[in-house]
């Protein structure tokens, strides 16, 4: 009877442990803060303040709203590229052309929730044996290895193709 006992308790625990392994979302990089401490990416330089002119010249009050000295990401990185901030995520009538070129094969309209979908798959299917997943191991780079391009072969295979590539660096010694 005791031994009935002892194998059900064992049957127990091995399901326990299986359950707990099993869903959620398949998380190949595992970083994570040992602390309590700040999120340094969640930290923003704000603005310079500037006084205008004249007090008149200041904008109404806005509550809830953005101010001059808040920052815009997208905006400042439109601008730094030379672009319009107000017309960012419009494609301007000049590049029409070659928003044309380069889909004159043909575009998917929902690429990106397929290329999601198909991500999340290969991401379940990849996240690491069971001891990693236990331990948290990083197992972003394995999974994502046949992917990876061998920048050395693709430019060995330009070269022998006879394409000059003067920003590439010069062939180490021993290669």
């Amino acid at each position: 009877m005791r031994a009935a006992r002892g194998a059900g308790a064992g049957a127990a625990l091995a399901m326990l442990l299986l359950a707990g392994c099993g869903g959620g979302e398949p998380e190949l990089m595992n970083l994570r803060s040992s602390g309590p401490g700040p999120d340094e990416f969640g930290i923003l330089p704000v603005k310079p303040l500037e006084i205008p002119e004249t007090m008149a010249a200041l904008p109404a009050p806005t509550p809830g709203g953005a101010n001059l000295a808040d920052p815009n990401p997208l905006g400042d990185a439109v601008a730094a590229l030379g672009g319009n901030p107000a017309r960012s995520g419009v494609i301007p009538a000049a590049d029409a052309a070659v928003v044309a070129h380069a889909g004159r094969f043909g575009r998917e309209a929902d690429i990106r929730p397929t290329l999601a979908a198909e991500d999340y798959a290969w991401r379940r299917d990849h996240d690491g044996r069971l001891l990693e997943r236990v331990f948290n191991v990083n197992v972003y780079f394995k999974a994502y290895e046949p992917m990876a391009l061998n920048q050395h072969a693709e430019l060995a295979r330009w070269r022998a193709a006879g394409a000059r590539n003067p920003s590439a660096p010069p062939v180490e010694a021993g290669e």
